[in-house]
């Protein structure tokens, strides 16, 4: 099962591969993770979905993680109500004749067309992982030349901070 982690460490170098390497060392797979300062410059937030089998291992990654001298707070989001996102950008071939077509699309998966040139066109998709999956599938008809995902990224909904919780 997936389980997504909000881990909240000092900025400082060296972290992020201290964290994955970590969990990497353990066998277990990372499946997306994301970093970057948060509304204090000294802490970074990362985002990892990390895939193991039970709670039982999933509660080792986050007791191995909380050893780390550098984390200052795990929070554990998957049974959490959160808000969850990815970003892609999506380069897709685009000829005169298709481009009417791939416009359509766009809009109806509510993306955005950020360049066009005569041949491609690229697209910047934000949502659930599925919807990025659904419309790269739909995409595929038309030739998809190059896909750069952010993996997830989370926020609890309410009014408490991570920090917080």
């Amino acid at each position: 099962m997936k389980y997504t982690l909000a881990v909240l460490v000092e900025n400082r170098p060296g972290v992020l591969t201290h964290i994955s390497g970590l969990i990497s060392r353990r066998a277990y797979n990372i499946e997306s993770i994301t970093a970057s300062y948060t509304e204090e410059a000294d802490t970074t937030r990362i985002t990892i979905e990390v895939e193991v089998d039970d709670e039982i291992q999933l509660e080792q990654v986050v007791n191995q993680l909380s050893k780390l001298i550098d984390v200052i707070k795990i929070i554990n989001l998957t049974y959490i109500d959160s808000i969850h996102r990815d970003l892609a950008l999506i380069k897709v071939k685009a000829s005169p004749d298709t481009r009417s077509d791939i416009v359509d699309i766009v809009e109806i998966f509510r993306a955005k067309i950020v360049d066009v040139n005569r041949e491609t066109m690229v697209i910047e998709l934000t949502g659930e992982e599925s919807k990025i999956d659904a419309l790269c599938e739909v995409l595929m008809d038309y030739g998809i030349i190059e896909i750069a995902r952010t993996g997830k990224i989370a926020l609890s909904r309410g009014p408490i901070a991570a920090k917080d919780m």
